[in-house]
Parts: structure tokens; sequence; C-alpha cells
């Protein structure tokens, strides 16, 4: 047992609907949550770019004496994620291989959507891992930009947000697939919106709950889980911007957060 904090870190937001996940999934366990709101978005940035951010927050990280790691964004996950593996003495997760995992098994056929920033689906990250599983796999792949200013303007069900779904989820509907992977962190909160249009018998894959799922398997099979009593204690983090950050982080937590402590990184 161990019962010191879990790292989860994010270039922004997003990454709490994957510290969401954690908490349901793991309340005993205390977390560390950064979200590097002073270089956010990281999806437009060279790889060697977002290696470097991702190296300086882990870092910090492990100097808080974290026990496990949870790189909570998609586009760090895609181009820094063993790097961090390399660099790190207790273990690092990404989102992408559970969510990989998911999608495989949620596609008796092998047809999966994967959509995202431009970085993440430019990586291929999504589609080498899948493919890995399931080399027979078709995968669609789609960047959606566009979708990311509407989740955090809280546009869940606004008419606009409907006309680009729709328009970037049209290769998707005419490719049939199976499983649609929301491979970025802010599209869980439009699972209802994109369900909708995608129709019925296409399965949405919320990396955020595959990501809970693998870290619980990886701290019991380390011997990193928490003690069981009270629940666990939570931390926000943040390189800029703390009001926006607890004004918007509000609703991807779906509880209220009312403190976040100011860090410089790098």
């Amino acid at each position: 047992m161990n019962d010191a904090p879990i790292g989860i870190f994010d270039s922004g937001i997003g990454g709490l609907t994957v510290a969401r996940a954690i908490y349901e999934r793991l309340p005993s366990e205390r977390t560390i949550y950064f979200g590097d709101t002073a270089r956010v978005p990281y999806g437009p940035k060279s790889p060697e770019t977002v290696r470097r951010y991702s190296r300086e927050i882990l870092d910090w990280l492990l100097g808080q004496g974290v026990k496990a790691v949870v790189v909570a964004c998609n586009t760090s996950t895609a181009h820094a994620l063993e790097a961090l593996r390399a660099a790190s003495p207790v273990p690092v997760l990404g989102v992408i291989e559970p969510g990989s995992r998911a999608a495989v098994a949620a596609a008796p056929r092998g047809s999966i959507g994967v959509i995202g920033t431009a970085g993440t689906i430019a990586s291929d990250a999504y589609g080498r891992a899948i493919r890995s599983l399931r080399p027979d796999a078709t995968v669609v792949q789609q960047p959606c930009p566009l979708l990311v200013p509407l989740v955090e303007e809280g546009w869940f069900e606004h008419p606009a947000s409907r006309l680009v779904a729709e328009e970037y989820l049209g290769p998707m509907r005419a490719a049939r697939v199976e499983a649609l992977v929301l491979g970025c962190t802010h599209y869980p909160l439009l699972k209802p919106l994109l369900a909708e249009v995608m129709g019925p018998g296409v399965t949405l894959v919320d990396s955020a709950e595959e990501t809970a799922r693998a870290l619980a398997e990886v701290l019991a099979e380390s011997g990193l889980a928490a003690p069981g009593g009270g629940p666990g204690t939570h931390r926000f983090v943040v390189s800029d911007d703390q009001p926006r950050f607890l004004q918007v982080g509000s609703r991807f937590l779906g509880e209220r957060l009312t403190e976040a402590e100011l860090v410089a990184v790098g």
C-alpha cells in the first residue's frame, strides 16, 4: 500500500475529464493535477516542443513525490509518452493505449473512427496502437480543432456545435465505423451530441474512463494502491490564469473548483 499522490497533467483544462474518471474509480487516492494553462494548446505545437513541455512537468511532479503519473493529454501521450517512461522512476500511463484497446473490443469488424486535435491525428498514435492490436483494422481519423473552443465555451448542445460535429463526423458515418474514439479530453463533454450525430450502433470510446481502469490495474499490480479509508484529497496546480481554470474547469470536473495553485515550470 502507498498513500503518495498520483500526478495527472494536461496542456490545460481538458484533462480534468481524466481526473474525474480517476476520482470515481479510485476514491481513496490522492492526486496532484497540473494544467499547463500558460502554454496551452499543445495540439498545434511541434513534437519536440510538446516533449520538452511534458518533461518539465514530469520533473515537477516527481519533485512532489508522486507514485505514478497519468499523461491526461492526447497530444503529450502521442509525442512524449516513450520519452517520459524512459525518464521516470515511477509508472507513467497515457490515454491512447487504453482507448485503443477499448475501441478494438467494441468493433467486431475492425472499423474504427478517431477524432482528436491536429497534433494527435497527425502523429497517427491511435492508428498505430489500434493496428498493433488488430492489424486488419480500418482506422478513419479526423482532426476536429473547432470542438475544443466550443466545449470551453460550454456550447454542448448549441446549434453551432451540431453543425461542426456533423461536418467533422461525415467521413466516419460514410465509413460506417463501429466505434468512435474520443481522442481529446474535451470531447467527453460532447458525448450526447456526438452520439446523436453518429446514430445508433456506434460505440463512443471515452479514453478517460479506460485510462482510469488501466491506472487501477497498474496500482494494484505494483503494490502502489492507497490504503482504504477516507476519500483522497486533490491538489490543482496551473501555470497561468487561475480564475479561468476555476470557472471552466468546474464544468469538466462536474463540481465546483475553489482553489488552484500557481506554479511556473520550464
